[in-house]
């Protein structure tokens, strides 16, 4: 069955970085966008970052632009998120996200996008 496994939290200073990585198993990692989302406590999960098949297209969403990076290892079956330049406001569970298309990574920049789920990994940013 399908797996995306989230990797990389924590809890680092506020300034600081961290990259988390998933891992996807039982699909065909080239034929899906792959994406991060995030969930602060008592929020709604809301969209990060995605990013084409391909990997030569990203879409970021503006609180995190300029700061965080989507990338992905089409021979690993990974995507990637670089965190730079963490705030107190970036608190929350990152979850990563697959979609089933060849077309734009835009198609999964809400959650009903997508088609599997990881389970998530805490990251706090202590002020």
């Amino acid at each position: 069955q399908v797996q995306l496994v989230e990797s990389g939290g924590g809890l680092v200073q506020v300034g600081g970085s961290l990259r988390l990585s998933c891992v996807a198993s039982g699909l065909t990692f080239g034929n899906y966008a792959m994406g991060w989302f995030r969930r602060a406590p008592g929020k709604e999960r809301e969209f990060v970052a995605a990013i084409k098949w391909s990997g030569d297209s990203t879409y970021t969403a503006d609180p995190v632009k300029g700061r965080f990076t989507i990338s992905r290892d089409n021979a690993k079956n990974t995507v990637y998120l670089q965190m730079n330049s963490l705030k107190p406001e970036d608190t929350a569970n990152y979850y990563c996200a697959a979609r089933h298309t060849t077309g734009p990574e835009t198609s999964l920049r809400t959650p009903d996008g997508a088609d599997y789920w990881g389970k998530g990994t805490l990251v706090t940013v202590s002020s």
